[in-house]
């Protein structure tokens, strides 16, 4: 039997353990996992060994034995956190982990270390394993460029940015605009940071422009905190660039793209996009419908899947992905 399988059925019948008040049987952890009461009394003495608080209990009104959990071993730990809750943040750190701006790495990092002085050393080999089962590929880290704030710099720039964000605090900013290829002065009422594809954002209304725009952190080369106060005029929703695929605050546009029969079960097997919806189209493709903003990450997407992708509508969209592609055929040649 694969060593992942035996892991994840101790940690299933951990987590019955915790969650049933009156104890489990071994005949029920036996029924609930598939495997004979033997393999569940191995499974229940390798977890008392790896130091998991378990002892089995007969009351007066029930002849069987059940098995419980030592909720008062781990009282108070981890501000409340049930075992199972705090082995759970142990076992996926990867994932978190993965998901965590560069400038907040560090206090990730030490969140991680209290977390795991709260298990013993044997708790932690056992749930070091799971991690095996569930891995996380980060994503791209920004690189600086030209015109980008030093690595240095960013730590502060991220802790003012988060003290205006909460105390609603005016802000001067020097940013330098990639598309723009300039350093300019604004003044900003910063929003809210957001992390998404590797960077992390600043989302800040210019008054100049009348509208919340989308700075990245990267490119701010100071900020400055004022001592005016701001009262927030626009209400931004609970998800970062909600109708992007990307990092974009556009408006959204009903977009229509047609994928062949030979991408089509890849297609429809995942979500794209909250708006999305599939449907069947003529000998085996797919159609997906998406309301998101026409930017630089949906057409990374369309042209991603090459010959195998049509663009139904808008019809500028599909003018411009036609001009990408007869663009980069002509560098080929």
């Amino acid at each position: 039997m694969p060593r992942n399988a035996e892991v994840i059925r101790q940690w299933t019948i951990l987590r019955e353990i915790e969650r049933a008040r009156t104890g489990v049987t071994i005949d029920d952890l036996a029924s609930l996992c598939g495997v004979t009461t033997r393999t569940i009394r191995r499974d229940l003495q390798a977890l008392e060994e790896a130091g998991f608080p378990l002892f089995d209990d007969r009351s007066q009104d029930d002849a069987r034995t059940r098995w419980r959990i030592n909720g008062q071993a781990f009282k108070g730990l981890a501000a409340g956190l049930t075992l199972a809750e705090l082995c759970a943040l142990y076992f996926s750190r990867t994932l978190l982990e993965s998901l965590s701006g560069t400038p907040f790495r560090e206090e990730v990092e030490s969140a991680f270390d209290k977390l795991e002085s709260a298990l013993t050393p044997h708790m932690r080999q056992f749930l070091d394993q799971l991690p095996r089962v569930i891995a996380a590929k980060p994503g791209p880290a920004r690189a600086g460029a030209a015109g980008t704030a030093d690595a240095a710099r960013q730590p502060p720039i991220v802790a003012r940015a988060l003290e205006a964000t909460l105390h609603l605090r005016q802000a001067t900013m020097t940013y330098y605009s990639k598309s723009s290829e300039r350093t300019k002065t604004y003044l900003v009422h910063p929003y809210r940071l957001a992390y998404a594809q590797g960077g992390l954002y600043l989302l800040a209304y210019v008054p100049e422009y009348g509208e919340v725009r989308t700075f990245a952190i990267e490119r701010i080369q100071e900020l400055s905190l004022l001592d005016d106060r701001f009262t927030p005029i626009e209400e931004l929703p609970d998800t970062a660039f909600p109708h992007s695929l990307g990092v974009h605050s556009g408006p959204p546009v009903r977009v229509a793209i047609e994928f062949q029969p030979a991408v089509a079960d890849y297609v429809r097997a995942r979500q794209w996009h909250g708006s999305q919806t599939v449907t069947d189209a003529p000998a085996g493709g797919v159609t997906v419908t998406l309301d998101v903003c026409i930017d630089r990450a949906l057409t990374s997407w369309i042209l991603s899947f090459g010959p195998f992708a049509r663009v139904v509508s808008p019809a500028g969209l599909s003018h411009e992905i036609a001009r990408q592609i007869e663009e980069a055929r002509a560098r080929y040649l």
